[in-house]
């Protein structure tokens, strides 16, 4: 596969980029973990940033709610953030030490949260109302989550080594990974009904199916250090690479390629896909779109 990258400058260097994904705007929007803001980059280029409001949070992962919002998670303040298109704010206070970390929308029309420090996860619904949910282990670092293929979510306990499933009734289940000390942090639902996942310190991505069944995939660079992942349509997955300054792609057979980005130590974070190719966050205060071409 040929690629072409292209990095579109954002922010400062200093604001952060570092979640970002597709609105229903047809706009892309991040979060600027640093500045404590929201940036939305439009199908035309134009850039405007929000400021946290309140002030004072840490957003990190943003996605598109049901309600035609985009919600996020605010790890400094123990708050759920929502943003309207046009830019309106509101919050939801979540219990004192949650650390909200990665949220999806969920199949019953909530957003759930995985709780970096709590040892929980969440469910916050649209109206305010929050649930809590705890698991079964000590400091396992509940980090990313995401809606699977069979009406649960599905979430990557960072520090307990394992992938989680929580039903919509806030039942646990762990499947612990096969490589130790592997530190899985991203995780997305593939087009191939498994759920994709990367071990950040162990340089593999990971597939795991609805029964439990887990496939790892080593990476050429074990140091590349991946960290966020997100699916394309023909059953593979793409990611990015923090620690080799990479965007990569496993296809659906497990064959990886990956391509480096323009910019030196540009630290791609977050990833997403829409019909024009794929967007990834670039905390150097950029985003890199890649186009792939056959």
């Amino acid at each position: 596969m040929t690629v072409e990258i292209r990095e579109i400058p954002l922010v400062e260097a200093g604001a952060g980029p570092y979640g970002i994904t597709a609105g229903p705007d047809g706009a892309l929007w991040l979060t600027l973990v640093h500045a404590g803001g929201i940036a939305r980059l439009g199908a035309d280029g134009a850039v405007r940033t929000y400021p946290l409001d309140p002030p004072g949070g840490r957003p990190l992962i943003i996605v598109a709610g049901p309600d035609g919002a985009l919600w996020f998670t605010r790890s400094g303040d123990d708050r759920i953030g929502r943003i309207s298109v046009d830019g309106e704010q509101r919050t939801i206070a979540l219990p004192s030490g949650t650390g909200p970390g990665g949220i999806a929308a969920g199949p019953d029309g909530g957003l759930w949260y995985a709780a970096m420090t709590s040892d929980t996860i969440g469910r916050v619904d649209t109206d305010g109302t929050v649930d809590s949910f705890p698991l079964p282990v000590t400091g396992g670092f509940a980090s990313m989550i995401t809606a699977g293929p069979d009406q649960a979510l599905w979430f990557t306990l960072n520090q307990a080594n394992a992938i989680g499933r929580i039903d919509l009734d806030g039942r646990v289940t762990l499947h612990p990974l096969p490589t130790a000390n592997a530190g899985p942090v991203g995780i997305t639902l593939g087009g191939d009904d498994a759920i994709w996942f990367v071990e950040i310190a162990a340089g593999q991505l990971g597939r795991i199916t609805p029964d439990g069944g887990i496939t790892e995939f080593p990476l050429p660079n074990r140091a590349a250090r991946p960290h966020a992942i997100v699916a394309d349509p023909a059953g593979g997955a793409w990611f990015t690479e923090w620690g080799a300054n990479r965007i990569g792609h496993i296809d659906r057979a497990g064959r990886i390629e990956s391509y480096a980005l323009p910019t030196p130590d540009a630290e791609p974070h977050g990833i997403t896909l829409t019909p024009n190719g794929i967007w990834a966050a670039l905390e150097i205060g950029a985003v890199a779109h890649l186009t792939p071409a056959r």
